[in-house]
């Protein structure tokens, strides 16, 4: 089971095709091969990228 990097919840909402939001720290997560790449959803819809803040250890899918 996928769980968020940010936080460790397995509380992930499907949102799309390879996509999911942590209904705990409130980031989305989306599916690229085996790496989870994670965006901060900001005011006006947009997304930054997360994943500059973790290893490529700690995204991938276990």
């Amino acid at each position: 089971m996928m769980k968020c990097p940010n936080c460790q919840s397995k509380d992930l909402g499907k949102i799309g095709i390879n996509q999911y939001y942590c209904w705990n720290c409130f980031i989305e997560l989306s599916i690229g091969g085996q790496l989870i790449h994670t965006h901060q959803v900001e005011e006006d819809g947009s997304l930054s990228s997360l994943d500059d803040l973790f290893n490529e250890q700690e995204r991938k899918l276990s």
